[in-house]
Parts: C-alpha cells; structure tokens; sequence
C-alpha cells in the first residue's frame, strides 16, 4: 500500500545567549507540535537561518558578537521568514525599532509559555495563510493596481513588493474602501483575535504601505488617518 505523506510541521529556531532560555522555549515548543533549532548567538543563527530555511525565527535582542537588531537588518535583506522579537525593554520606542526594521512581533520578558506559543501560532497563521480570494478579483485607483488573487500590487507598471501582513492590512482597507476602520478592527482581522491593543503596530505597517505606495507619505491621498479612531482607504476626489 501506498504510504501518505505525513505533513511537515513548522520548524521554529529559537536565539538567545541564554542556553537555560533555549532549552525552555524549544521545550514548550515541541510539545505544541513544533520542530525546533536553537542558536546562541546572531552569527550561528544566520548560518543555521541560512542551512536548515526555518519557517519561524525567534530572537533576542540582546546577544553577544551580533545583537538580535542587526540579525533582523540582515534577514530581511533576502529573506521574509516571519521573526519575533524577545527583549526585556518595554518602552514603545524599542517595539517601534524592532517593526521598522521588519519583525513580526514583540514580546517584552517575562512572558509566559502559553503567551509566547499563542504569538507563535498567530504569527505563522497570519504571514503563511492563502486566505479566501475576495469576490472582487481586482482593484484600480489611479497608477494603482490590486490583483487579491495573485496577491500582487503594482504602481505605475512596476510591481511593489509587500510583506504578508502588510499585504493583508492593505486588503482589508480597500475592499472597505471609504469606510473607516478601527484600530481594534484591523488589529483583530489583520493579526489576529489575539491582538487589538497594539495600535504601535499599526503605525508602522501603515507607515510602511504609505512609503511604498504613496507619491508622498507625508501627505497620503489613499491612506489617511481618522484621530483617535482609525484608518481608511480613500479615493482621491481628482481620480
């Protein structure tokens, strides 16, 4: 009899100077079902990043010969594997600086097992799923085109280069085009039941959409802000 392909579960490398932090998280990990790898520092870890292709990179920040900053910088020259930050700061300014250089997500330590696991699986279901094509197959605004069921965008003929999450952020603003839609709204849509305080991440992944498809994002025609409420995608009176 034939023998059925066993599906491969996600493979999660964990990074952290700390062996006794390692070993518990890889633990907690693997008994959700994970595989995992573990590096203790940033060099072995982009060797390993680099070897073994994991779908999931959780890192520290701070770790000796190269901090958990410059891993992320480096990664996300080449690569868009889903990273979560782990740091002791708890300042906004430090979760700001992790998501503009591309990270996923923040946690502050100390964090519990269940916390850490439900990010995790939040993380991989949001930046790994396909999703339901919209019935609306297509958008254009302007120089502005949206294919939803190719997931691809192009402005002005050239096609732009969106990360998963900020793929699905802009999804969900332009089908409720006009409309405007609260902080806990797209938190909760976008990333996921388990979020909907974050309104940091919001700034930067509408920071980031702005840069790349506004002519000026300083002055943005399609995404505009609602003060103290939310977000929408407009379009401009002149198209």
């Amino acid at each position: 009899m034939p023998t059925m392909n066993k599906i491969r579960p996600p493979h999660i490398l964990v990074v952290d100077d700390e062996i006794g932090v390692i070993r518990a998280l890889r633990a907690a990990l693997e008994a959700c079902g994970f595989e995992t790898l573990g590096a203790m520092d940033g060099s072995e870890a982009l060797e390993l990043i680099d070897k073994e292709l994991p779908d999931l990179l959780i890192l520290d920040i701070i770790m000796p010969k190269m901090d958990g900053f410059e891993v992320c910088r480096r990664v996300r020259q080449w690569s868009e594997i889903p990273i979560i930050m782990l740091s002791a700061r708890q300042s906004e300014e430090d979760k700001v600086q992790c998501l503009n250089l591309g990270c996923d997500d923040y946690i502050c330590k100390p964090f519990s097992m269940n916390e850490l696991v439900a990010r995790v699986k939040a993380v991989l279901r949001r930046t790994t799923r396909i999703g339901t094509v919209p019935s609306q197959p297509s958008f254009t605004c302007g120089s502005m085109t949206i294919d939803f069921a190719k997931r691809r965008v192009t402005v002005a003929g050239k096609e732009v280069r969106l990360t998963p999450t900020e793929h699905s952020l802009l999804q969900e603003l332009v089908l409720n085009t006009n409309k405007v839609l609260t902080h806990t709204h797209l938190l909760k849509t976008v990333w996921g039941p388990e979020y909907g305080q974050e309104r940091e991440y919001l700034r930067v992944f509408i920071g980031r959409l702005r840069a790349k498809l506004e002519s000026n994002p300083l002055d943005p025609r399609y995404i505009v802000t609602v003060p103290g409420i939310g977000y929408k995608f407009q379009v401009p009176h002149n198209y």
